[in-house]
């Protein structure tokens, strides 16, 4: 949950009254949200760097809030402060509506077809007559800061720029441009730089070196321009100089590049509605019933008075007459709406999760462990009770390691790729235990021998039958290594494991191994095991090329079978 540092005096001074902390802890609980911590500047810099460092810092109250992760309209002191009028009956529900300009000529924003390999989306907007005290400034600004941490996703997604409007010209046009062909004064600099040299610039900057790597691969930049040719940003690193906002600025060009565009639109709206009060936004209309509400939430309210409950969410609703039908009003400012079970969870939040009543549940049900992990736990402590140790390993690996380390084809499979893998090491989801036990005896080679291990875990497999076109299958996978291979001590184990999940050896009803070819395996040292007459897994002695393949240099044994079959 993001959290919202605010200043109490200046809370309260907006609110319209003083709280006791432990009042307004308990508004913050009513409206969903809690107060986190009551510190100071210096408080927070003595704690974190020291007394010497403190020294000079402000001795005012803040107030931290955790907020929401998806309620982005509440990421600054106005937004927070209008929600919670709203939610107390001091202030009606805002509505925001767009005015045209006095010359009755709106701005442009052109975007070339040269985006389109970098951030090929863009939308703006311009915020007029704006008054700027310093607290409007610096809490302007931190709420870009919020929405660029989260919703933006350390600007990944969505770069905020804002400029004042008065400086520049329009029409403006975002377009793409190679690094060297870039020259501008950057944000609080005093020089001109290329694109290139600003990479390199940035490289050493606390701030902005954590966004060089979204475009610096690129060869392309994206970069923005006013009419005159001045730079107005190169997003999503650094604005230009020349048009930045300060105290005075009257009029303020928000621009937002994105890659996703629904994203971009959800950010602007957040900009523009939590600083100005006349800005005509697209708002939506949603239908739902007062019964549907009454019986997820578990009370008995009338349609009329669950109206009520959900304008004081900032969601304007009335009745429509029609049966217990309720019409909700979306304003812009809630993107986080997204299916009338959130708009029951407001109802529920204004009704007061305190003022539920409290009914015994109508069906009753004895809670019991679920068979598969309650069959995974017991063979965990009788394996570890045998000398083996448990390993736990990622779920994601490389396409090399469940293909081309074992001998096999990665169209052979059945893996589910990652679709944009941010590093090699994940790529894939396992389909097999095996490498993650063989990196693992890798990794603790200076280990006195023989090194035992196992893991009792998920693999996922392609599957067309589920919905989501895979599934999870639980595998027990052990490994034996040593300066000879011990298939003897691998075969044990199966027999153990067998004789735990009461299996006899049998051929037919009980289960039994047979010889298997398999190129993970060395020729002629790998067994399939069969359990009533079905295949459930595979043990045998690794092929040498294998163990290379793993930086390994001894022999290795290794089982592994589907423990889903034994439910």
């Amino acid at each position: 949950m993001p959290t919202v540092g605010v200043k109490r005096d200046l809370l309260f001074k907006a609110l319209g009254r003083t709280y006791t902390d432990e009042e307004f802890d308990e508004l913050c609980f009513e409206f969903g949200l809690e107060l986190d911590e009551i510190t100071s500047e210096k408080e927070i810099i003595s704690r974190e760097q020291g007394d010497s460092k403190a020294s000079g810092a402000s001795d005012i109250i803040l107030y931290k809030i955790d907020v929401p992760a998806n309620r982005y309209d509440l990421l600054c002191l106005e937004g927070l402060v209008r929600g919670l009028k709203v939610f107390k009956n001091k202030l009606e529900a805002p509505r925001y509506r767009r005015v045209s300009p006095a010359n009755g000529e709106p701005q442009r924003l052109i975007i070339t077809k040269e985006t389109a390999a970098v951030r090929p989306y863009a939308v703006a907007a311009v915020l007029r007559n704006i008054t700027f005290t310093q607290e409007r400034y610096d809490s302007f600004i931190e709420l870009q800061e919020k929405l660029h941490q989260n919703i933006c996703r350390k600007r990944s997604l969505v770069a905020i720029g804002t400029h004042d409007l008065d400086t520049i010209s329009g029409p403006f046009t975002y377009t793409a441009k190679p690094p060297g062909d870039i020259c501008f004064k950057p944000l609080n600099q005093t020089k001109e730089y290329t694109a290139t040299q600003l990479m390199s610039l940035y490289k050493t900057d606390s701030h902005l070196r954590h966004y060089l790597h979204i475009i610096e691969d690129k060869p392309a930049y994206p970069v923005i321009y006013d009419s005159n040719g001045v730079v107005l940003s190169m997003p999503p690193i650094i604005n230009g100089d020349h048009s930045k906002i300060a105290l005075k600025t009257k009029n303020v060009f928000i621009e937002c590049t994105a890659t996703d565009l629904t994203k971009a639109k959800t950010v602007l709206d957040m900009m523009v509605t939590m600083f100005s009060e006349y800005c005509e936004l697209a708002y939506r209309k949603e239908k739902l019933s007062s019964e549907f509400i009454n019986r997820k939430v578990g009370i008995n309210e009338s349609t009329e008075k669950i109206a009520q409950l959900l304008t004081r969410m900032c969601l304007l609703s009335q009745v429509t007459g029609v049966g217990d039908e309720i019409e909700v009003e979306i304003p812009p400012t809630r993107s986080d709406v997204i299916h009338a079970c959130d708009i029951m969870e407001d109802a529920a939040m204004a009704y007061g999760f305190n003022n539920i009543p409290r009914t015994t549940p109508r069906t009753y049900t004895v809670a019991n462990q679920f068979p598969l992990n309650k069959l995974t736990e017991l063979l965990r402590q009788d394996l570890a009770a045998a000398g083996f140790t448990e390993a736990l390993n990622f779920a994601l690996c490389s396409q090399e390691d469940i293909a081309d380390k074992l001998g096999k084809k990665i169209a052979d499979t059945r893996a589910v790729h990652i679709s944009n893998p941010k590093t090699a090491e994940f790529q894939v989801a396992r389909t097999t235990l095996l490498p993650g036990l063989l990196k693992t005896v890798a990794a603790n080679r200076k280990m006195p021998l023989p090194l035992k291990l196992f893991e009792i875990s998920d693999v996922v497999l392609k599957d067309e039958t589920k919905d989501v076109g895979a599934r999870n299958s639980r595998r027990f996978c052990a490994v034996y290594y040593n300066k000879s291979p011990g298939f003897e001590v691998i075969h044990g184990l199966l027999d153990r494991t067998m004789q735990l999940l009461e299996v006899k050896s049998a051929r037919g009803t009980g289960y039994h191994i047979q010889a298997a070819d398999d190129s993970t395996f060395f020729p002629g040292r790998c067994a399939e095991i069969f359990v009533s007459g079905k295949s459930v897994g595979r043990l045998g002695v690794l092929h040498p090329d294998v163990i290379n393949r793993f930086e390994l240099t001894m022999p290795c044994s290794a089982l592994e079978m589907d423990l889903e079959p034994f439910l």
